[in-house]
């Protein structure tokens, strides 16, 4: 490709990811959601019975792993470890929610 050749935007993705450590109580989720309405990605998150919080979330890949970056930043969040996968996009979906108030 020639640098006048303008690059076309990559597809969606769509990952699932689980993250444990010190992630619940600690304004993981609210801090998800900014991150996520701040790069455009779209999805939810939500915590889990185990302590874990669990997420979907999609747009570019780079954005993804910035809005994980950025998570991670939060002064009382500490990610152990998370898991992570690709499934399949969601056409459908608007706007990134904050699931079990």
């Amino acid at each position: 490709m020639s640098s006048n050749e303008a690059k076309e935007p990559a597809e969606p993705i769509r990952m699932k990811l689980v993250f444990y450590g010190r992630v619940q109580g600690v304004g993981f989720r609210y801090r998800a959601r900014y991150a996520a309405d701040s790069l455009g990605l779209t999805g939810w998150v939500e915590n889990e019975w185990d302590g874990s919080v669990r997420m979907e979330v999609q747009g570019s890949r780079e954005n993804i792993y910035e809005m994980i970056r950025r998570i991670r930043q939060g002064t009382f969040v500490n990610v152990d470890h998370m898991d992570m996968k690709e499934i399949p996009p969601e056409d459908t979906e608007r706007g990134f929610r904050v699931r079990g108030y």
